[in-house]
């Protein structure tokens, strides 16, 4: 997406009260609890970093992103931009056991991006991007979309990782959004989502069938777009749901974006899996910190403050048993 305007105000914080904050809502707001990691469990998550590289950050809001991504294993991040610089930034906060693997850039200049940590998170060979071949692209169609399925906008990254002999595939996904500017743009785009959801969910359900799978496991995570999981004749989720693909029956009602009135970011498995999630949720970070800035300025000032130095989208998160 384009990048979010920088706000017209300045706001000094102390960098270790907001983590104390971001610990404190975590483990004693109601419904907001996140596991601890354990060797046991797999902590993974997603997160859409909004235009990682692209907004002018502080490295005090690096510090306050790494705490985040440092309370799970293994990470998929959306909306990585070519200019890694931003990811660096992390990286070098981040404790040394951290790794990562990104795509090159595709749609919107952003890479499909996965951090995890090692020895615990072992990435194994195979490692892709999920393309459609021209011959099977008549395959990806929909009830009452006339439109052709030409190709991903952002081409999903595949990747395989081991942990404890638990060996699975992770599909990161950011699927296309479109103009919104007419009703028939929002129609188009829609369509086009659409198709781009079943051809994952087309995928992961071939794959997981195929006599020569590399791995037996295939979750879905990332950004969908996906305005609403409980409308259950939500056509994206319709679309995900028509090859096997499901939420983990633990999650959380809290949506996914800081407007609080959608559910973009998914965690979706494919059957065989689905035993395996403990529990699962999303932590909405924006009630945790920035205390003072909520109080002394609108909600529109607020707002825009994370949407440029955090993100628009808060992190998604599953507890896998690996026992």
């Amino acid at each position: 997406m384009p990048s979010f305007p920088r706000p017209d105000f300045s706001f000094d914080f102390n960098v270790n009260a907001e983590k104390r904050a971001l610990r404190k809502y975590r483990d004693h707001k109601s419904g907001r609890f996140i596991p601890k990691r354990k060797d046991t469990n797999l902590l993974l998550a997603s997160w859409n970093i909004a235009n990682f590289g692209a907004q002018d950050r502080e490295n005090r809001h690096y510090e306050l992103i790494a705490e985040i991504i440092n309370w799970f294993d293994l990470v998929a991040v959306q909306e990585v931009r070519d200019n890694l610089s931003a990811l660096r930034a992390v990286m070098d906060i981040l404790p040394k056991s951290w790794k990562a693997v990104f795509t090159d850039k595709s749609g919107n200049d952003e890479r499909m991006t996965f951090l995890y940590r090692y020895p615990k998170v072992k990435l194994l060979e195979m490692c892709a991007e999920l393309a459609i071949p021209v011959s099977e692209q008549k395959d990806i169609n929909l009830p009452g979309i006339n439109r052709a399925f030409t190709g991903f906008d952002r081409n999903p990254m595949i990747a395989t990782f081991n942990t404890k002999g638990f060996r699975f595939g992770l599909v990161n996904v950011h699927l296309y959004f479109g103009k919104q500017d007419t009703a028939e743009a929002k129609t188009d785009s829609m369509d086009r989502r659409r198709l781009e959801a079943y051809a994952v969910s087309r995928w992961c359900d071939l794959r997981r069938q195929d006599k020569d799978r590399y791995v037996d496991h295939f979750i879905a995570l990332g950004d969908f777009n996906l305005p609403c999981w409980e409308d259950v004749n939500d056509p994206v989720r319709m679309a995900l749901m028509a090859r096997g693909l499901r939420k983990p029956e633990h999650s959380t009602k809290i949506a996914s974006n800081i407007k609080n009135d959608s559910d973009y970011d998914q965690i979706l498995c494919a059957p065989g899996v689905l035993s395996r999630i403990r529990e699962s949720g999303v932590f909405d970070y924006d009630g945790a910190i920035f205390n003072e800035l909520f109080k002394s300025k609108t909600m529109s000032s607020f707002l825009s403050y994370l949407r440029y130095y955090i993100s628009d989208h808060r992190p998604i998160w599953a507890e896998i048993n690996i026992a």
